[in-house]
């Protein structure tokens, strides 16, 4: 499985690349503690773990924006979300809300590289009052591009290095991970039933315009609008 790491921390060393590191080794853990159960020695457990530094990137992101096409090094980055089995993708808190770099960054993506991809979504913040930025800013982010988003995302304060709960959160969200990677491929809803051109006389044995069809009750709209009359 290949899992890839965007990270949009600027400085060097940077605790939103830390924290996609910690991210990476709990999934590449996980799975290989699934691995016995699902196939063991066929390669289920293997996770190939790739970082796209986004600090690297933010020249070429900026003239993608301008000119539509990619450099080099961005166009690699591109192709290997777009081939990813799954995103761990990390952010820095500004201004309440993720990075501007982040943003850019998936705006210059293929409109439909995430769609059906299982992605957690991570930030990081001098303050926990900014944990809501996973709700409010990412995942509605990733949801618009359809993208699968794992139920539980991680946030971490400067106050949470180091202080019980971060490592729970960060092993639940690599569980959810690897649950979804491991589901054989992207995640697609089933096509729904195509619906009958038109309306056809109810199967044997119901009965419609009195009491049931399909096992719900079934009453005209002229008898509910005269039971709503005042006598």
């Amino acid at each position: 499985m290949k899992l890839v790491v965007v990270s949009a921390g600027l400085s060097v060393p940077s605790s939103t690349r830390l924290l996609g590191d910690r991210l990476a080794a709990a999934v590449v853990g996980r799975a290989s503690a699934a691995a016995p159960a699902e196939g063991e020695g066929k390669g289920e457990g293997k996770v190939e773990v790739e970082v796209v530094e986004l600090r690297d990137l933010a020249v070429e992101i900026a003239h993608n924006l301008t000119t539509g096409f990619p450099g080099p090094a961005l166009g690699a980055a591109l192709s290997a979300v777009a081939a990813a089995d799954g995103l761990i993708v990390v952010t820095p808190v500004f201004s309440a809300s993720y990075s501007g770099l982040f943003k850019s960054f998936f705006d210059v993506l293929d409109r439909d590289a995430l769609a059906g991809k299982p992605v957690l979504v991570a930030a990081t913040g001098g303050s926990a009052r900014h944990s809501l930025v996973l709700e409010h800013a990412m995942r509605p982010l990733f949801a618009y591009l359809r993208a699968v988003v794992v139920p539980t995302g991680v946030y971490a304060a400067s106050e949470d290095w180091g202080a019980e709960g971060l490592a729970e959160r960060i092993g639940r969200a690599a569980g959810e991970l690897v649950a979804l990677m491991g589901s054989g491929g992207p995640v697609v809803p089933a096509p729904s039933a195509a619906p009958s051109a038109a309306p056809s006389a109810a199967p044997v044995g119901e009965r419609v315009g009195g009491v049931q069809v399909g096992g719900f009750d079934v009453v005209p709209f002229a008898e509910r609008l005269a039971a709503l009359r005042v006598p």
